[in-house]
């Protein structure tokens, strides 16, 4: 047998040949010089995406507004011819000014006009509070409270005033009722009447307005949708069932007025419909500065309202001409504010002009030292919160459908713009 120490012996003398065998290796490597690596080809196929904003260039068709194929396929009907004065009496000289009643009366040619002398106060009826008028023409009487909310109301009118200031400033309608010791049912009727005659106020006084920018934006709302004959309500209560609806807002930030308040999806036809209103209430060839949140239906919305069909020019001496294309007016500025949202925290912030130039959209800013924001509006929306109860967060006031919420919106948009003082649209008065 071969003794254990030969194997030992072995085995070193083979460890010392492998190492030298690898400092042979390694040094042979190391002479030979270090190439540095070919640089890929670049394929002609791959090309560096460029950050630069590419020119719009246009739609093949015009963006489609149901409110605008609304107003073509229904004009409105011709103005009436204003009647002429009403001469005056031999009678008493009337000392009551009507000047600010019309005669309500359907058929009668003095119907809506004011300041005719067509009218004549014709004393208390039953010793009421509100004054009874006749209209000489076509001897129709009528209250000097007609048309108004006040009509038909045994209740005094402060009370009707301040249950709406109640309304206005968050109160809710059973709140409201047990504050006042009024039925609910009562109130809510009260708010449904404010509400018709003051889309109608804010509809007679914005009109015509100029404005240099604007910012839109949308504010989220839960309403409890309880559908008549459906389900039971006690069904509904148990699913919870909740559906997604939105207030759109339009304000300018200079004058801190509120142009307009809708409720309705987060859809494209919604802001066709709110872009709609916001051109209705602008004077005609005003087209301000347009500032909105980064939602991509804003675009398409303005575009339709604010654009024009330019022909193309030839690339090509021969084929077929290009198709027009619905282009933005070269006046239309639009800039949008992207906002990168995780876990509701705002991690970033980017500004993109849509329509128009960056120094175009500077220079309407540079009046006021502004820069691209949205901050006026998402303040405008924190103020509906508080105002409105149906629109707060986690609260037990949300309404039970569509109508009921845009009534609130309703009373919320006249109080903010003709109740409420605004330090930043006072103006001094002239010294007289």
């Amino acid at each position: 047998m071969i003794p254990h120490h030969v194997y030992y012996q072995l085995a070193v003398v083979g460890l010392l040949w492998l190492c030298v065998m690898l400092h042979y290796v390694w040094s042979s490597r190391g002479a030979v010089s270090l190439q540095p690596p070919a640089e890929p080809v670049p394929s002609k196929f791959k090309r560096k995406p460029s950050n630069e904003p590419k020119p719009f260039e246009g739609l093949t068709q015009k963006p489609q507004c149901a409110a605008c194929e609304h107003d073509a396929n229904h004009p409105m009907p011709p103005a009436p011819r204003r009647p002429d004065p009403m001469p005056p009496t031999n009678r008493r000289p009337r000392v009551i000014d009507t000047s600010r009643h019309f005669c309500p009366h359907a058929g009668c040619d003095y119907r809506g006009w004011l300041g005719l002398g067509n009218l004549r106060a014709n004393g208390h009826p039953s010793g009421g509070l509100w004054r009874q008028l006749q209209c000489t023409s076509c001897e129709g009487y009528f209250l000097e409270t007609h048309g108004t909310i006040f009509h038909g109301k045994r209740e005094a009118v402060e009370l009707l005033v301040r249950v709406l200031a109640c309304f206005a400033e968050g109160l809710g309608i059973r709140a409201t009722a047990r504050v006042f010791e009024i039925d609910p049912t009562t109130v809510l009727q009260w708010l449904v009447e404010a509400a018709e005659q003051l889309q109608a106020f804010s509809a007679y006084f914005l009109c015509d307005v100029h404005v240099r920018q604007l910012q839109l934006d949308e504010l989220y709302a839960v309403i409890r949708d309880l559908k008549n004959g459906e389900i039971s309500e006690k069904k509904a209560i148990k699913r919870l069932e909740r559906s997604r609806h939105w207030g759109w807002t339009a304000i300018d930030p200079e004058s801190q007025r509120l142009l307009a308040i809708d409720i309705g999806p987060r859809t494209l036809a919604m802001a066709q419909r709110v872009v709609h209103h916001v051109v209705q209430v602008l004077a005609s060839g005003c087209v301000p500065l347009f500032l909105t949140d980064g939602f991509k239906e804003y675009a398409t919305a303005l575009l339709t309202h604010y654009g024009q069909w330019v022909q193309p020019e030839r690339r090509q001496a021969t084929g077929p001409r290009p198709k027009p294309r619905w282009i933005p007016l070269p006046e239309l500025l639009y800039a949008q504010v992207i906002k990168t949202v995780r876990r509701r925290r705002l991690v970033r912030l980017g500004r993109r002009v849509v329509f128009g130039t960056l120094e175009a959209v500077e220079q309407v800013l540079a009046t006021c030292g502004w820069q691209i924001n949205t901050a006026f509006i998402e303040r405008m929306n924190l103020s509906i919160r508080p105002h409105v109860a149906a629109v707060g967060r986690r609260v037990s006031t949300l309404c039970k459908g569509e109508d009921g919420l845009r009534q609130q919106l309703a009373l919320s948009h006249a109080s903010y713009n003709f109740c409420l003082p605004h330090a930043s649209v006072r103006q001094p008065l002239p010294c007289s």
